[in-house]
């Protein structure tokens, strides 16, 4: 699939609004697709959807980590680099998920604002956009 097409899935599958691959470095998406396939594996509430800075991002991956050895799935996941923003390293990640989770979903029905009790996700800054405002010139 396309990088589009990715994006278009991510914010289908989970009420969305993810306008780059780069920013599924909050670890957040991947926490709750897990939760989508195997519910129970990911206490929602640990995840921080309101993510914006890389310790954040780290404990959302480490949060992913617990759900893949709790359910059994062997992949090792490059937290250091995907926390990192880059799009080669965060678009191969989610082509691996896409696959992992096309080989697990069952279809049954899923409310993603319901399961992460409305709480809106964050899409992180921009790689390389200043967090603080410019001065207008």
């Amino acid at each position: 699939l396309s990088r589009h097409d990715m994006l278009a899935w991510v914010n289908d599958s989970l009420q969305l609004n993810y306008t780059k691959i780069e920013q599924l470095c909050s670890g957040a998406a991947y926490c709750q697709f897990m939760d989508m396939l195997f519910p129970g594996c990911v206490h929602l509430r640990k995840v921080k959807f309101q993510a914006k800075l890389e310790h954040e991002y780290i404990h959302n991956f480490k949060v992913l980590q617990a759900a893949f050895k709790k359910m059994g799935v062997d992949k090792i996941i490059a937290v250091e680099r995907l926390v990192k923003g880059k799009f080669q390293d965060n678009f191969e990640f989610i082509q691996w998920f896409k696959k992992f989770f096309d080989a697990n979903y069952d279809g049954k029905e899923y409310n993603p604002l319901l399961a992460r009790q409305g709480q809106d996700v964050a899409p992180p800054p921009n790689p390389g956009d200043h967090i603080f405002n410019k001065p207008k010139k």
